[in-house]
């Protein structure tokens, strides 16, 4: 039989592991199927953000506008951004044979749930959610802001037949616990993880500047410690790994982890979507040379519930890496 690099996620099948993630490579269609040629196993579309969106609607707004024309104002900004959003999404799966996942990062539910019911009817294969913010209020509820997740999971979920996944931060105390809710509540799919815009301090100026923009595959064991934790624990949906992925070793060991799948932006934008190729033909090599001949032979075998030894992925002290010694 020979090597096959499919692979499933979300309940979509891709013909390999390799996932474009939501950003500026993907917010047009010329640029999507450009990406779905040099190989691409699925497309994350650009982001509709809706902080975006509100600023927006504050932008143009008139504090001296009668409250219905603010209204109706709002309502004009909002439908013109969701239907360039749902034009993008037609305009990619006429162009692409790979799967089209759409995205909304959202913190509230307020206004996505019939925006979600126009993406299925737009053709998107899956949706995407991302619901990134700081919790650094100091009268913050604990767990308030996962059950944000649950809640938008939820109705989301009652409002849409295609699949959901959910992408979250690393700013959580207990993914697990949060990702075992969301497959409670009918998640597809979990990314981990998001990343936070990097910032910086000018000391020459004394202005707060923007830090890296890209991610760095030193990244990459947060990654793969979560998702070799959360895929043995919680095993009724499916991972992709996000930030970190710079190679094609990366991508091997995110499937021994525990994912399904990756997620790449940086590497392509600092390289080219030539790496698409160039990964996906080390991945097939390096499967016949370990006479692997799917992905499933091997996806989660060096997971928390790796018999061999302790496990690394739990160890969070160096006293228990090594042995004290005079």
């Amino acid at each position: 039989m020979a090597t096959t690099l499919e692979t499933t996620f979300a309940g979509l099948r891709l013909r390999n592991p390799i996932i474009v993630s939501s950003s500026g490579l993907t917010d047009n269609a010329a640029k999507n199927r450009k990406l779905d040629e040099a190989g691409a196993g699925a497309i994350v579309l650009k982001s509709l953000f809706e902080e975006q969106i509100m600023m927006e609607v504050d932008h143009q707004g008139d504090l001296n506008m009668y409250p219905e024309g603010s209204e109706y104002l709002a309502a004009y900004i909002r439908q013109h951004k969701l239907n360039e959003y749902l034009n993008l999404i037609k305009e990619s799966k006429q162009a692409c044979s790979i799967p089209i996942i759409a995205s909304i990062n959202c913190y509230s539910d307020d206004h996505w749930i019939d925006f979600a019911r126009q993406i299925e009817a737009a053709g998107a294969d899956a949706l995407e959610i991302n619901i990134l913010a700081l919790q650094a209020d100091a009268q913050y509820t604990y767990g308030s802001f996962e059950q944000r997740h649950i809640d938008i999971l939820r109705h989301v979920k009652g409002t849409v037949s295609i699949p959901v996944i959910m992408k979250l931060g690393d700013n959580l105390t207990n993914p697990v616990a949060l990702i075992d809710q969301l497959q409670a509540n009918g998640a597809d799919a979990v990314v981990l993880f998001n990343r936070f815009y990097q910032p910086d301090i000018d000391i020459d100026k004394m202005v707060q500047t923007t830090g890296p923009v890209f991610s760095n595959g030193s990244e990459l064991p947060h990654v793969l410690r979560w998702i070799g934790i959360a895929s043995a624990a919680v095993n009724k949906l499916d991972y992709a790994a996000s930030g970190g992925i710079h190679s094609a070793e990366g991508i091997v060991k995110a499937l021994l982890a525990g994912a399904s799948a990756v997620e790449v932006c940086s590497a392509i934008y600092q390289q080219s979507a030539s790496v698409i190729a160039e990964y996906n033909a080390f991945l097939k090599q390096w499967m016949e040379g370990k006479g692997m001949e799917s992905i499933a032979q091997f996806k989660g075998k060096l997971n928390l519930n790796d018999p061999k030894g302790v496990n690394t992925f739990e160890r969070t002290q160096f006293l228990k890496y090594f042995a004290m010694r005079d």
